[in-house]
């Protein structure tokens, strides 16, 4: 014979919303925990994007180099992560922007006129990231390339490589914000300080 488990016979409707043995408790229980669950992984995987923003912004050190006389390296092109080269592009002019958060390197810019080349790297896990707005003009016409960020990701250094097609000479203009809307400006390379393909 089986053992049988005590039906309760005693239980009100106000009893059967009550969490418990015998209410509908255990099935609300597991609801809100799988709810919690789900907003707890909702946070965890929001976690890789920028929660913050600098303040005070980081400083931004520019570097030209004029690539007819390339390749470059060394000197000031050096960095903590993996330096930077010019190869040789004529009548080019390639930037280097290095931003540093009081003895902390952030991120760097850079515009190779050789391919045409952006690079965008992050490089402090600091849950914050740069957003990097590329223009050019030709003629007297000004094309808008986009908005580029570095991958966030847990490597201690991200970094991403735009390939454009730009004619040759033409300006090209770099600015560094630090939130997604481009509202708060931290430097650039524009306008007679811009780069040229």
């Amino acid at each position: 014979m089986s053992a049988r488990m005590p039906v309760r016979t005693d239980m009100t409707a106000r009893d059967a919303g009550r969490p418990g043995r015998f209410g509908g408790g255990r099935r609300r229980r597991a609801s809100l925990g799988a709810a919690a669950l789900l907003s707890a992984a909702g946070v965890l995987a929001s976690g890789a994007a920028p929660a913050q923003a600098y303040s005070p912004n980081p400083k931004v050190t520019a570097v030209y180099r004029d690539t007819s006389t390339c390749p470059c390296s060394g000197g000031a092109l050096t960095d903590p992560y993996d330096s930077t080269s010019f190869a040789r592009d004529p009548g080019g002019y390639a930037v280097k922007l290095s931003l540093k958060k009081g003895s902390s390197f952030v991120g760097k810019v850079e515009f190779h006129p050789n391919d045409e080349k952006l690079w965008v790297y992050d490089t402090k896990n600091d849950n914050d990231t740069i957003y990097v707005h590329i223009t050019y003009t030709s003629g007297r016409t000004t094309h808008d390339l986009g908005t580029y960020t570095a991958p966030a990701t847990a490597a201690v250094a991200d970094h991403m490589t735009k390939d454009f097609d730009i004619p040759e000479g033409a300006g090209v203009d770099i600015s560094v914000y630090d939130d997604a809307r481009l509202t708060d400006y931290i430097g650039g390379a524009r306008g007679t300080g811009g780069a040229v393909a």
